[in-house]
């Protein structure tokens, strides 16, 4: 079930979007999706759908064969100042020091060298990390990791930032920790996020929309809007009624785009879903 959103403030706008691969394997038609100013949206939807496929589209990183992506009114470049990736790994430099890796895009952009630390030394406090400017990366958790990463990217200060699965790799615990701080630090800078994962829970937790992308060639099955209630916290959060109200229709989603063609049971568990679920 293809959507258009409601336009008004909108920070990113994808109008008639059509990508396939190799000019063969169709992953889009006809995609139309706007974001707002601000707003925390996450993308949910089985292997194959075209989720981070989506998200190099959303960067410039791919063009599509028709339509438009446009950030702010003005075509996306992967260069563009305007956008920040957090990806799932950290992709640190292991010869740079946590700080060093965090002043690293505002190096390649020419700021001086004082005014670079200023500002990286900002974020890296932002992200929960003082006291570790000086330890090389290696040294790290792999938690700590994707927050030195989380910080390179929120140093360039960018209007959207793009973020694909990035706490996929962590324990269940470091991942929940994560989602908190992420929120702590959305509540703060309020910058326009488009958020990537294969956890329904995750997403209802983070976003306030969730959009569930179908089945290549298609593009979006349906939308949803959150209206959890914000400031949210696991103990309170996860427990709502309206909580596992969403996520139960969510599941249905995923269910339905899953029967629109085979899907093995490995691919159920990715999902976070129950065999018996889905074949029921």
């Amino acid at each position: 079930m293809q959507t258009a959103e409601s336009s008004g403030g909108s920070d990113l706008v994808i109008r008639d979007l059509h990508y396939s691969y190799d000019g063969n394997l169709p992953i889009f038609t006809g995609l139309d999706l706007q974001v707002q100013a601000g707003e925390f949206l996450a993308i949910i939807g089985p292997s194959g759908c075209g989720k981070s496929t989506l998200l190099n589209l959303l960067s410039g990183f791919a063009s599509p064969e028709r339509g438009r992506v446009q950030l702010r009114d003005r075509v996306i470049r992967p260069e563009d100042p305007g956008l920040g990736y957090v990806f799932q790994r950290p992709n640190l430099f292991p010869w740079l020091t946590a700080i060093e890796n965090v002043e690293f895009g505002l190096r390649m952009s020419g700021m001086p060298a004082a005014q670079r630390r200023q500002r990286a030394l900002h974020y890296f406090q932002l992200v929960g990390l003082a006291g570790f400017e000086n330890y090389l990366t290696t040294r790290l958790s792999g938690g700590m990791q994707q927050r030195v990463s989380l910080a390179r990217a929120l140093a360039l200060e960018p209007a959207l930032l793009l973020m694909d699965e990035p706490f996929s790799a962590l324990d269940a615990i470091t991942r929940e920790t994560m989602n908190d701080e992420l929120l702590r630090i959305w509540d703060t800078l309020g910058q326009t996020v488009i958020f990537i994962t294969h956890e329904i829970e995750e997403a209802i937790y983070l976003a306030d929309r969730i959009v569930v992308l179908a089945r290549p060639p298609a593009g979006i099955y349906r939308s949803h809007g959150n209206e959890l209630p914000r400031p949210r916290s696991s103990q309170t959060t996860k427990t709502s009624p309206l909580f596992w109200e969403y996520k139960k229709r969510l599941i249905g989603d995923i269910a339905a785009v899953m029967r629109q063609q085979p899907v093995d049971d490995a691919e159920l568990v990715e999902m976070g879903l129950s065999v018996a679920t889905d074949h029921a």
